[in-house]
């Protein structure tokens, strides 16, 4: 395995937007095959650090393949990034990425059951090692929840129908491949978006409900924050509108100072301080690297630095 087989998205624009230290502390909470932590890496210096995260295994053992003794990687969900990088001795960071959504060595592997491209067992986990795979998932799921799932993590209109087959398939036998999978949903669209497999939104909602990717989401921004020193850079890359949506909300809420009663005595310089600060507009990927890399036409990256007037602390 190797760097090379995954290009990383916003590559340049998300390590400048961490701000690296050469002496700093970071944290990459989605190591995929590495391609952030590696420019990390190479604008650390000697006393830096890096504690990488991921839960797919396979991109542990990619990780595992870098040798630098500044470079620790951890299996696990980024939801738990508290205990994990007090596992690693990280008590406090000048940065955290989080580049959410699935890597292209998990798309492109029929074995993972992500894509209709292939005729493959129909698994979509993350780690194929927790949970219960999307067959199994959709061999015992109500319809009404298989519809609010497609309709609500794939923003599918047809979500009624498609759930409906699928019921109706899985009477007759277990809906068990990708292609059977998407065949059915392709029969039960009877309109098709231009460029897009009808098969593409039901794909992309049961892989986010199977992998409860929008409330780990959830669980590891607050997470992020408070690990951040004073100074601290948090950077979010998302790819879909309901976790940047999710991303937005949390970061506008703590740029707010908190909300006071109206007319409350008080001056300027006597109000709360929020806990972070928004840096720039959100940033999209340019022409050029769509072109090179299709895959990245969604992506929407923020980033936050975290105020305080409290001292740094050692990593």
């Amino acid at each position: 395995m190797s760097g090379s087989s995954h290009t990383a998205v916003l590559l340049g624009e998300a390590v400048e937007g961490l701000k690296v230290r050469g002496d700093g502390c970071y944290v990459d909470c989605t190591f995929g095959r590495g391609g952030h932590s590696r420019l990390i890496l190479a604008r650390l210096g000697e006393a830096g650090r890096l504690l990488a995260l991921d839960r797919d295994p396979q991109a542990v053992a990619a990780g595992g393949e870098i040798d630098d003794r500044r470079f620790r990687i951890l299996h696990g969900r980024f939801s738990r990034l508290a205990a994990l990088a007090a596992q690693a001795g990280v008590t406090a960071a000048d940065g955290v990425l989080l580049d959410l959504g699935v890597s292209s060595p998990q798309l492109d592997d029929p074995a993972r059951g992500f894509s209709f491209r292939f005729d493959a067992p129909l698994d979509m986990r993350m780690d194929p090692g927790a949970g219960i795979s999307a067959a199994e998932w959709l061999a015992r799921a109500p319809e009404r929840e298989i519809r609010e799932v497609i309709r609500n993590y794939g923003e599918e209109r047809f979500a009624k129908s498609i759930a409906a087959a699928i019921v109706a398939a899985r009477a007759r036998g277990p809906v068990g491949t990708t292609r059977q999978l998407a065949a059915l949903v392709a029969k039960a669209v009877p309109a098709r978006e231009p460029q897009q497999d009808p098969a593409t939104r039901t794909f992309q909602a049961l892989r986010i409900h199977l992998n409860q990717e929008l409330e780990e989401l959830s669980l590891a921004l607050p997470q992020c924050m408070e690990l951040l020193r004073p100074g601290g850079r948090l950077v979010v890359i998302s790819f879909h509108s309901l976790e940047d949506r999710i991303a937005k909300r949390f970061l506008r809420d703590n740029a707010r100072a908190d909300r006071l009663p109206p007319r409350l005595p008080l001056r300027a310089h006597e109000l709360p301080r929020p806990p972070l600060r928004l840096i720039g507009r959100p940033v999209r990927p340019s022409a050029p690297e769509i072109a090179a890399n299709p895959r990245a036409r969604s992506a929407v990256m923020r980033i936050a630095e975290k105020l305080s007037v409290t001292a740094r602390e050692p990593c």
